[in-house]
């Protein structure tokens, strides 16, 4: 008779182990669809919001063009477009990674400076991270 083989539960993280890898995961993301990424990437978490920054990512020959020659918006919606294909994939990762569904997805490409702003919400306060809710003041 042949032993059932348990498996391990998985291994659920937390803290600074968690936002490290929400940062490392977005931007693996990025190197591997766009073809290169951020300088540098920091994700916040507060209660049931995650905010991954990314500084730095650097633009293709393509986007410096339109940029230089005028048309830093057209660069803008094209970022906003890739990511509005990116985020299925965005919200599946930060669905694994935390355990909580993703009910909202907010992105933002900046410019001068080249920032990118990638804001989940999430069904439920991730543990650890709390904030405080003023409903109506007393």
């Amino acid at each position: 008779m042949e032993k059932a083989i348990q498996e391990d539960p998985p291994v659920t993280l937390a803290g600074g182990r968690l936002l490290a890898q929400i940062s490392t995961s977005i931007v693996a993301m990025l190197r591997e669809h766009y073809g290169r990424g951020p300088m540098k990437a920091k994700t916040y978490a507060l209660d049931d919001i995650i905010v991954v920054v990314m500084r730095g990512s650097g633009f293709t020959a393509l986007e410096e063009t339109l940029m230089y020659s005028g048309q830093p918006g057209r660069v803008i919606a094209m970022r906003e477009e890739f990511q509005s294909v990116m985020a299925d994939r965005h919200k599946t990762t930060i669905e694994n990674l935390t355990g909580r569904k993703v009910v909202a997805f907010v992105s933002q490409a900046h410019v001068e400076p080249d920032i990118t702003v990638e804001m989940f919400f999430v069904d439920g306060p991730l543990p650890g991270f709390g904030a405080v809710e003023v409903i109506e003041p007393a």
